[in-house]
This record gives C-alpha cells, sequence and structure tokens, in this order.
C-alpha cells in the first residue's frame, strides 16, 4: 500500500526524470514518409489520448500492459522524434485527469508540468478534466505552459474564458497549422455543478465554422482537430463521434482522436462531403502508445500522409 511519503518522494523522483529527458491528399495507414525529394517538407504530428494521470509506467500487475508507458519513456520517445525531424508537433486530445493517486492529492498540477516538461504544444478538454469543476480546472491550467483548445465549449463569464482558445495557428517550417479541439457531450458524463457556466455546442455546426476561419481568413495549410467526441465504428443512430464529424465536415485533415480509449492498429481514413480524406487515429488510454502521423507538403499543399504506433513499451 502506497504512503503519502512514498508518493511525495515518487512524485519528485518522476520530476528528475522528465526534466532529464526532456490537389489532393494520398492517405496511408501505415509507415512515416521518408526519403523526401529536396522541395518537400516534411511535418509530423505525434498525439495522444487518454493518458488519464499516468504519470508511472503501468503497476506490475496491470493484465493488459504490465509495468508499460510512464511519462520518462513518452518523453524520450518525443525527443528521439524530434530530433529526426525538427518539424514535430505534440497535441492531445483529453483526459489527462483522472484515474491515478496523482491526479487525487495533486490536482492536475503534475498531469499539467509533466507535459509542459515533455513539450506538448496544443491540448483540448476531455470530460475528466472537470472532475473538480470549472475553478478547479483553470487552477491547475496555470501549471500548462502549453496551449488548450475547446471550440465547441461556450467558455463566457467563466474562469476559463481567458485561459482557453477556440483554436491556435502555428507556423512550421512555413507551413501554417490550424488546431482546434471539440468536446464531448456533458449530458451523463459531466456532474452539472462542475460544468456550471459552460455550454455545449454542436461539434458538426461549430467544426464547420472554425475551419472556414483556419481554411479562409487564417489561410492554414493544414488543419487539425483534437476530438474528446470518441471513435465509433458501428454507432448508434444519433451519436456524433469523429466519424460523422469527417463525413459531414470539409477540409479537416486529421482528427487525433479520444475518450473510447480505441487502440487502433493503424489510422483510419474517411472521406468528406466534398470527397477529400480526412484521417482519424486513436492510441488507446494510459500512454502505452503515441501516435504519429506525416504528412509531406510540396509547394505548399499536403501531398501525401502516413500514420503508425509508436510503441512506449519498446523504451524498456
Amino acid at each position: 500500500m502506497i504512503t503519502r511519503r512514498k508518493f511525495l518522494n515518487s512524485a519528485a523522483i518522476f520530476g528528475a526524470s522528465v526534466l532529464a529527458t526532456s490537389s489532393r491528399h494520398a492517405f496511408s495507414a501505415a509507415g512515416p514518409i521518408v526519403s523526401l525529394p529536396p522541395a518537400d517538407t516534411l511535418i509530423t504530428i505525434l498525439h495522444t489520448n487518454d493518458t488519464h494521470s499516468q504519470i508511472d509506467p503501468l503497476p506490475a500487475n496491470d493484465q493488459a500492459f504490465p509495468g508499460k508507458g510512464g511519462v520518462a519513456r513518452r518523453a524520450t520517445l518525443v525527443r528521439r522524434v524530434r530530433k529526426e525531424n525538427p518539424n514535430t508537433l505534440l497535441i492531445d486530445a483529453g483526459d489527462v485527469f483522472q484515474g491515478t493517486p496523482y491526479f487525487n492529492f495533486f490536482k492536475g498540477e503534475v498531469e499539467y508540468k509533466a507535459m509542459s516538461e515533455i513539450g506538448y504544444d496544443v491540448g483540448t478538454l476531455g470530460n475528466h478534466e472537470f472532475d473538480n469543476g470549472v475553478e478547479g480546472l483553470a487552477a491547475a491550467l496555470k501549471f500548462a505552459k502549453f496551449d488548450l483548445v475547446s471550440t465547441n465549449y461556450d467558455l463566457s463569464g467563466t474562469p476559463l474564458e481567458a485561459i482557453v482558445k477556440q483554436y491556435v495557428v502555428r507556423t512550421v517550417s512555413g507551413v501554417r497549422i490550424g488546431l482546434f479541439g471539440l468536446g464531448i457531450s456533458p449530458v451523463a458524463l459531466i456532474t452539472p455543478a462542475n460544468f456550471k457556466g459552460i455550454t455545449f455546442r454542436d461539434p458538426i455546426e461549430t467544426a464547420r465554422r472554425v475551419v472556414k476561419v483556419l481554411r479562409d481568413s487564417e489561410r492554414c495549410q493544414l488543419v487539425v482537430a483534437m476530438s474528446h467526441l470518441g471513435y465509433y465504428a458501428n454507432p448508434r443512430e444519433g451519436t456524433i463521434g469523429d466519424s460523422q464529424v469527417a463525413e459531414q465536415v470539409d477540409g479537416i485533415d486529421f482528427i487525433a482522436s479520444g475518450h473510447t480509449h480505441t487502440f487502433m492498429e493503424k489510422p483510419v481514413i474517411v472521406k468528406q462531403p466534398g470527397g477529400q480524406e480526412t484521417m482519424i487515429f486513436q492510441v488507446g488510454r494510459s500512454g502505452i502508445y503515441v501516435g504519429r502521423v506525416d504528412f509531406t507538403f510540396r509547394e505548399g499543399k499536403v501531398v501525401a500522409a502516413a500514420g503508425r504506433l509508436m510503441d512506449l513499451r519498446d523504451l524498456g
């Protein structure tokens, strides 16, 4: 049984370890793009979802992934990829909170500090980010040294309004990348008092509006959604998940998926209304895997994309 002293010592050791390690698309589901012509630019998106306060590796008695994962290994992997390709963004699709004593004791401080040290660029909000209410989330976000975006949660008048953005634009090697976030309906998932003052907006209509802004006004050449709506291969009628967004919204290149803890072996490709393609990828839970998607740009346009799993189990 873990004692408070042992737990706090573990947290301190973790902190030190992270600091130490710290036209038409041609979509493919296997392998990164390599051997580029000199005129091409490779943009890499690394993504996680539903890490659920899993700071340490999973316990040795975990039935599925004993001793695997952990933020120190994730930091090592991210550093390796960024050394290979400096044109790399690291994003998260929500549910950073809840699942281990780190959240119970520190209320989100450890999770956001860890992500900041690893070098996350952008994240969105899952339903468990509201487990301590709006004010609790706002307090935890003081420790996040990266952008948080939520496009279909209207945060007006709440402590989150000045902290969480509707979208962000990053320029990487001359490529303008628009990133936005979609959150799941709070009904039956979030205690009403913990969601007080926030209005849930229809994710499809919201996505259409923000993608138009990103494409037309912000002149983005790549549009990425971090979604905590969930991936449903066989959705019930009325379900709005990532496939439904992709099928009804033009202009999204990639959806980094979350919420359903779906272990995808490779990304799925969904046709947009206008015939273009959206890639969707979700990498399970607890930080066992990191997803990687490589976009090849030529003359400012995506000419190819490929995605694959990166397995933290291979890092010792």
